[in-house]
């Protein structure tokens, strides 16, 4: 049994999802292969790290887990605004996908502050 809610390890899985089909339209307009990469291993790599943080053998595993979250989401956070300002996409393409990745940052903040709160 796993210490998150299903809803939350859903929604890390459709970011995942979404970020590596942003990938492919950046892949079929040849764009720079080492921005896809970077931005496709951020993005997923938050997911497969919050997937390993709800099984996590302690409070501790499950901070240290939450924190790498935390910061692939900051660095997708960096390259969907690269890609904007590239002019590789327009603002309002990747809106939802930033704006997701900014909700997802805020619960794992929460998730990391809560933790550190509780009692041992």
């Amino acid at each position: 049994m796993g210490r998150l809610r299903e809803e939350t390890l859903d929604r890390f899985e459709a970011f995942a999802a979404r970020i590596v089909s942003l990938a492919e339209v950046l892949e079929k307009q040849r764009r720079s292969r080492r921005v896809i990469d970077q931005l496709t291993g951020a993005g997923t790599s938050s997911g497969a790290n919050m997937f390993e943080a709800d099984e996590a053998m302690s409070r501790a595993d499950f901070i240290k887990n939450t924190a790498i979250v935390s910061k692939e989401l900051n660095e997708t956070r960096f390259w969907l605004r690269l890609i904007v300002r590239c002019g590789w996409m327009t603002p309002v393409r990747v809106a939802a996908l930033q704006a997701e990745c900014d909700e997802l940052r805020k619960i794992v903040g929460t998730m990391i502050v809560r933790s550190k709160r509780r009692p041992a």
